[in-house]
């Protein structure tokens, strides 16, 4: 049986897990959910999935998953026969958890600014986008100072699930307003990211040069 992944094209946390099934090669379905405006995810059928009424979900069979990074941690340890997106040595695994929990949470206050900005989600736009700012320029130190270790991914010599993880809200920001221009290690680091095999865009993300 294959994967289901309940999604909505334009929501980034999905993305993240469409993101892990293409460059995993893993079959999956896809199951669109009107988030905007129907806000389907938050009918009782999705509450029965997910009782915090967000996406995106994965069923496995009897398996039921929410939350992004948690799905991404699964698919990599379940799905990843090389062991390469979630590394089993323990810093390999310490540092792609560090930057898991780092997107999922200080770094969701830019899922919330984006969300604010082309959605009209509650929130303090001014505090939304200051702390969105903070946020990335944390990853931009994180990845200068990798760049001078010769290193070019967050959680050691090769890509991990860490940066599926972080690659969204980077690359998305420039729907609330983030010059990117800003942030020379981030977009090198995403043009490297784009290269990956199995690489899939969505509406919004540029294409650096």
């Amino acid at each position: 049986m294959a994967l289901v992944l309940y999604n909505y094209d334009l929501d980034e946390n999905c993305y993240k897990v469409r993101l892990a099934l293409s460059m995993l090669t893993i079959e999956h379905e896809i199951v669109a959910v009107n988030a905007f405006p129907g806000k389907e995810q938050e009918t009782p059928p999705f509450l029965a999935m997910n009782p915090m009424g967000t996406l995106p979900i994965l069923k496995d069979g009897d398996l039921t998953l929410f939350g992004a990074e948690a799905i991404l941690a699964y698919l990599s340890r379940s799905q990843d026969g090389s062991g390469r997106w979630l590394p089993a040595d323990g810093a390999g695994f310490a540092l792609s958890m560090q930057w898991l929990l780092f997107a999922a949470g200080d770094l969701s206050v830019a899922t919330r600014a984006r969300a604010n900005a082309l959605f009209g989600t509650p929130g303090d736009e001014a505090a939304l986008r200051a702390g969105a700012r903070r946020a990335i320029g944390a990853m931009e130190d994180a990845m200068t100072v990798n760049g001078f270790a010769g290193q070019d991914w967050f959680a050691g010599p090769a890509p991990t699930i860490a940066d599926v993880a972080l690659f969204p809200a980077f690359v998305l920001s420039r729907d609330f307003g983030v010059d990117h221009d800003e942030y020379p290690a981030l977009r090198k680091w995403a043009r490297r990211f784009r290269a990956l095999p199995g690489f899939l865009t969505m509406p919004g993300i540029p294409d650096y040069h």
